[in-house]
């Protein structure tokens, strides 16, 4: 029986998803964060409210990180990493392809991952030992044994015309290296589709926590691994990341090795 955190993440989750289809043919006002890509409409507010209110009414004692609200303190020693919209620029586009992310860490370590895409329907939920599934099924990384054969997928930061360390000269060597790389525009989605199979790989040099609480366990839990691009542990605190099927996982960073 899955647990009450559980059950309360998915609730939220799907409850934040509807929220966000329900609105999605609409027009929506839209601000820029810190540069005209890092955008954020007034449903990734009102579906992080939502959901802060579905765990916290449960948890009441447990912290929370939410991407658009910041940090809160608790007294559990839990910790709540939310991520209402993975893909704003996508929705605010009005391209069905984003995500809801909810994840639970005790003490450092991410013990519940939930990812939901609304527009695709898919509930993806992993607890730490107990594997990770998409809706019923359970989940299992791909069987993909080069990065010759591999599809990756990866993302850019939003100040790439300031950045110099902008993923540009990466993506250009691994688009001859692997089969293909895709950009999707949702890390959330990216993750769990590497847990799910549909992509090999995933590589990307900056991203926030809650871009990567609950993804990195479904991979792990998918049977995957994560890592640094440096191969060191994942840091979840400033996340630059490998995810992979575990077998091409060596030569990617092998590759990134050679260019940075």
């Amino acid at each position: 029986m899955p647990s009450l955190e559980q059950r309360v993440a998915v609730d939220a989750a799907r409850a934040a998803g509807r929220l966000l289809l329900d609105a999605l043919p609409r027009s929506h006002r839209i601000t820029s964060k810190s540069t005209a890509r890092d955008l954020v409409t007034e449903m990734d507010t009102r579906a992080e409210a939502l959901i802060v209110e579905q765990l916290r009414a449960a948890f009441p004692d447990d912290a929370f990180l939410g991407e658009e609200s910041g940090a809160t303190a608790g007294r559990s020693g839990r910790r709540w990493i939310v991520d209402p919209l993975d893909g704003t620029v996508n929705y605010a586009h009005g391209v069905p392809h984003f995500a809801v992310s909810i994840a639970l860490e005790t003490r450092g370590r991410v013990e519940l991952g939930v990812a939901y895409l609304p527009c695709a329907d898919e509930l993806y939920v992993a607890e730490r030992g107990a594997g990770a599934r998409l809706d019923e099924r359970r989940l299992a990384v791909s069987a993909t044994e080069t990065l010759d054969e591999s599809l990756l997928v990866t993302g850019f930061p939003y100040d790439i015309r300031e950045q110099p360390d902008n993923n540009l000269r990466e993506y250009a060597i691994f688009s001859v290296r692997a089969r293909a790389v895709r950009r999707l525009g949702s890390a959330v989605a990216d993750l769990a589709w590497v847990a799910a199979g549909r992509f090999d790989g995933l590589w990307e040099l900056r991203l926030g926590t809650w871009d990567v609480a609950a993804g990195m366990l479904l991979v792990e839990e998918a049977g995957g691994r994560v890592s640094g691009i440096d191969g060191a542990p994942l840091d979840l605190d400033t996340p630059s990341l490998v995810a992979s099927n575990g077998r091409i996982h060596d030569e990617i960073l092998a590759t990134l090795k050679e260019i940075r």
